[in-house]
């Protein structure tokens, strides 16, 4: 609970303005801030400016500049269209004086509809899956010190991966990764939150599918990797605190360049929501 104590002060945004918003940063071992923070905290800058019975329906980013983890960001919502049914907004976050990620998102009002789905993929139940915190704890040895309390600590958000690798001794799979995920606690009720968890939570491990086929991880010191941009769909309500299976692909890698993509599917096998990102694979020399 600690962990997701934390997250969801960071959440937590320091109103400036009436569309300027202040939010901490939160280190997780790195000098760069973790791309689903600024995701998330986009999430809620925009939703602050927007009518309760709109719901962010999807979120387009791109990440400009890496944001540095001890200093604080700062959001700038512009207002874009006030509309009938749907509410568009712009996000631009900066540091320091200049713009590090900037994000348009889109607000619909609740309607019916035409409803179908795609079927939610084969995993086995989560309760039977063993979390990444424990699979890190049992190569701890391994892990690089300014990453190791992060890896094998409790988290804000409890990954459960289908089918794991060993980062520091990969071999060959296919592109693909599914993983349970849900909310280390119980979560306040207002659906914008449960939308920023799933936006903070889209972006770890996504990049990561893309390295499978090549027997290579995030750990690897000659891989450099980031994400460019990132894009959601929210389709239908959801809880971030109860069960999610992200089932995530890397069908594409050329030009220094990986694309990724991914559905979520809550435990009663509703298409909840779809994301895609494409981000920085760059071989480097160490």
């Amino acid at each position: 609970m600690a962990a997701l104590d934390s997250l969801l002060h960071l959440l937590d945004l320091e109103p400036l303005e009436q569309t300027l918003f202040r939010g901490q940063s939160q280190s997780y071992g790195a000098k760069r801030v973790f791309g689903g923070q600024v995701l998330a905290q986009s999430v809620i800058a925009a939703g602050r400016t927007v009518e309760a019975d709109r719901r962010c329906h999807s979120l387009h980013a791109y990440f400009i500049l890496a944001g540095e983890a001890n200093a604080p960001i700062v959001y700038q919502v512009e207002n874009l269209r006030d509309g009938g049914s749907f509410t568009t907004r712009r996000v631009t976050a900066i540091q320091h004086g200049r713009p590090i990620f900037n994000a348009a998102l889109s607000f619909h009002r609740d309607e019916e509809g035409l409803d179908h789905a795609v079927p939610m993929p084969e995993a086995p139940d989560p309760e039977g899956v063993l979390g990444e915190d424990e699979l890190a704890r049992r190569v701890e040895h391994l892990i690089p010190e300014r990453f190791r309390e992060t890896l094998t600590s409790e988290r804000a958000v409890d990954y459960r991966p289908v089918n794991p690798v060993d980062p520091f001794a990969p071999e060959a799979t296919d592109a693909e990764l599914e993983v349970w995920l849900r909310a280390n606690g119980e979560l306040p009720e207002d659906p914008l939150v449960h939308q920023a968890i799933l936006a903070y939570a889209s972006d770890y491990g996504l990049l990561g599918t893309a390295l499978r086929p090549h027997a290579r991880s995030v750990m690897d010191p000659r891989i450099m990797a980031a994400s460019l941009d990132h894009a959601i769909w929210f389709h239908r309500p959801f809880r971030a605190d109860a069960w999610l299976l992200y089932a995530m692909e890397g069908p594409s890698a050329a030009g220094a360049r990986a694309f990724t993509r991914g559905t979520v599917h809550d435990r009663e096998g509703r298409h909840v929501a779809s994301v895609a990102q494409e981000g920085l694979v760059r071989l480097v020399s160490r």
